[in-house]
């Protein structure tokens, strides 16, 4: 019997022309790398790019890393004005992409320049080699390391009191729960302050289809039956969509939730009218509404996932909102 049973679910991958993994015998995968072109890294200060980047290890034993990428202006600042962080966690339903991924890789090089940050872009392990919480566990791995690191670029540029998690589709569930456990231990986690929480389309779940998932059920980038293979590829074998890594509305995060207020925390959520999850993210506004946290949400009509990523308009329409996101004034801890 393999170690990784192969879901019933992965039929769906029939339709696809070109699948982005195929299984092996084991229950691993192998990934389409075709479909993800990578980009290497330019720690370069010589180079004439506006953004320099390079990647850390975290955890060896692991395999895991943060490419950072730091904007060339603060190297030319005649100022001592240190810039915000922002941890980034890459989508691909916890099963393909890395920071290394070309889209994502242009995307925080952007977010540097637009945003005037430093972002920190997490490589953590992918399902099913790795299943949950193995992502969650790299995400707080990587916020210690960020905070014990002696790397320059974080010494010198980074304002520590100044964090921001974010993430798009599978990532936004991951910056969601590294929230939880950062608000868990949080003084261990000083001098780092989490600020806030920005969500990007986040990939949550349960075994009830919502009113948005059986009405756009079929949807060509998205269709149920593929976020059903994903998440029998990322949570722990013998658990439903009912689990709380998956389904926000069940188990002890509801309870973290009530420590975002006192410590100050404050939440960005965007969306899009024509996303199957639409409705899951209407769903976590509101109990985190109810819970006394600080949100922020922007919903529009777009359908695609990464829309935002790939048309000019609406990129440079995220940039001002997470822009207005991190410079609006923090919530009063109490």
């Amino acid at each position: 019997m393999p170690s990784n049973p192969i879901p019933p679910s992965h039929k769906i991958l029939d339709s696809f022309p070109y699948p982005p993994f195929v299984f092996n015998a084991d229950g691993t995968i192998s990934r389409n790398c075709s479909m993800f072109p990578r980009a290497e890294a330019n720690p370069d200060s010589d180079s004439h790019t506006q953004v320099l980047t390079k990647d850390i290890p975290v955890n060896q034993s692991k395999n895991t890393s943060v490419r950072i990428f730091l904007p060339r202006q603060a190297l030319d600042s005649s100022t001592s004005t240190k810039l915000p962080l922002i941890v980034y966690f890459h989508g691909g339903g916890f099963v393909l992409c890395s920071s290394a991924t070309s889209i994502y890789h242009d995307l925080c090089q952007n977010f540097a320049t637009k945003l005037s940050a430093v972002i920190a872009s997490v490589d953590y392990r992918l399902a099913p080699e790795h299943r949950l919480p193995a992502a969650y566990d790299d995400a707080v791995d990587v916020l210690h390391c960020i905070k014990t690191s002696q790397e320059d670029w974080l010494q010198k540029y980074v304002d520590f009191s100044s964090c921001y998690l974010m993430g798009d589709s599978a990532g936004g569930n991951i910056a969601y729960h590294a929230g939880l456990r950062a608000v868990a231990q949080v003084d261990n986690l000083f001098p780092l302050k989490i600020k806030g929480l920005i969500l990007y389309k986040p990939f949550f779940g349960g075994e009830k289809r919502t009113e948005t998932e059986l009405r756009i059920a079929n949807d060509p980038e998205f269709p149920s039956d593929f976020t059903d293979l994903m998440w029998a590829l990322s949570l722990p074998i013998g658990v439903d969509r009912d689990h709380e890594y998956c389904n926000p509305m069940v188990g002890d995060g509801l309870k973290l939730l009530e420590k975002f207020k006192p410590l100050g925390l404050k939440v960005m959520v965007t969306g899009g009218f024509g996303d199957p999850l639409f409705d899951r993210q209407i769903e976590l506004l509101k109990i985190m509404e109810q819970k006394g946290v600080k949100v922020v949400s922007h919903f529009d009509d777009s359908r695609h996932r990464t829309e935002d990523f790939c048309d000019p308009v609406k990129r440079m329409a995220l940039y001002g909102y997470v822009k207005d996101f991190i410079s609006s004034p923090t919530v009063d801890a109490q």
